[in-house]
């Protein structure tokens, strides 16, 4: 799928602007690993081919910090400007990144699916949880969605199936262990039992999913100020080059979702691969918290899925 070159730095920068997203792979402030270095994933294992997975797949590592004179390299790079023809008399200062936003969304829309392992580790009823990793495959018409989870322990071999529109808005998932004796089950997305150690439903996953709720968040943000934002060219995930947007929020405001956060964008598929965001450290000094970190991993766009990639009654599922 062809994207418009140019395009991303716009939307990205709206998003990362607009929904207050930074992260301590390049806050330099913060817990980074030493410029240049990587950091492996901990203990991740090859469980084998879930419903149409690689046989292989390469070693997952975490986002590499840029340098910290990678800003000085980009002169002008923080200020959007330029972008979504410029700043007009007497509008808000996110408005030329949402118009970029808003023309990024559509490049995402065009694609047709997409696979790829995510990492996920989020706050849920005010607890950090674990890292969780789980294949992913999304096709968006319609959307589709299927898990399988490869960690931790005791979620390893779980899958869900959720397709909008079909079997009542209710998932199909099977557990493992003592779970697996009931076979495979319908489950209200919303309800507690999907819910379970899980910050969104099942319904909400997905690149285009978020970059549809940074947007709506962009335009609520357009009333308020107090928003600093700098681009770190040169950032690196699982060895693909990315640009990442730090944005910080100084001061704590009901408006605002979070302090500080960061999103990546892969210069080469000009879609997002990872975003966190962090709360207001509790006292000076302390590190912000963490609200939430996702990452797309070994993502691979327009894979021609079919209806049998999210299907209970393909062989390999279950």
């Amino acid at each position: 799928m062809a994207f418009r070159n140019g395009g991303y730095r716009g939307w990205l920068l709206s998003l990362a602007a607009s929904a207050c997203l930074v992260s301590w792979a390049t806050a330099q402030d913060y817990r980074s690993p030493a410029p240049g270095s990587q950091m492996p994933l901990s203990g991740y294992q090859d469980p084998g081919r879930p419903l149409g997975q690689p046989a292989q797949r390469p070693p997952i590592m975490l986002a590499q910090a840029p340098h910290q004179e990678a800003e000085q390299t980009m002169p002008g790079a923080s200020q959007p400007v330029a972008l979504g023809g410029g700043l007009q008399p007497n509008e808000h200062p996110l408005m030329p990144a949402i118009r970029w936003a808003r023309d990024g969304l559509h490049n995402i829309q065009q694609i047709e699916d997409y696979s790829a392992v995510l990492v996920k580790r989020e706050q849920v009823n005010g607890k950090l949880g674990d890292e969780q990793y789980l294949f992913l495959k999304v096709r968006h018409r319609p959307m589709s969605v299927y898990m399988y989870f490869l960690k931790p322990e005791g979620l390893q071999g779980q899958e869900l199936i959720w397709i909008e529109d079909q079997n009542d808005g209710k998932m199909w998932a099977h557990g493992t262990g003592l779970k697996s004796v009931f076979g495979t089950v319908s489950l209200n997305p919303t309800g507690g039992l999907a819910m379970e150690g899980q910050r969104y439903p099942v319904t909400e996953v997905g690149i285009l999913n978020l970059v549809e709720r940074l947007l709506e968040r962009a335009q609520e943000d357009t009333q308020f100020g107090e928003c600093e934002v700098k681009f770190f060219p040169g950032a690196k995930i699982n060895n693909r080059t990315c640009t990442c947007i730090r944005v910080m929020h100084p001061v704590p405001r009901r408006n605002f979702l979070c302090h500080m956060a960061i999103i990546f964008v892969d210069d080469e598929l000009n879609v997002p691969i990872r975003y966190e965001s962090y709360d207001w450290p509790g006292r000076p000094g302390e590190s912000p918290p963490l609200i939430e970190q996702y990452t797309y991993l070994n993502l691979k766009l327009n894979n021609g899925f079919t209806d049998a990639d999210f299907d209970i009654r393909n062989p390999q599922y279950g």
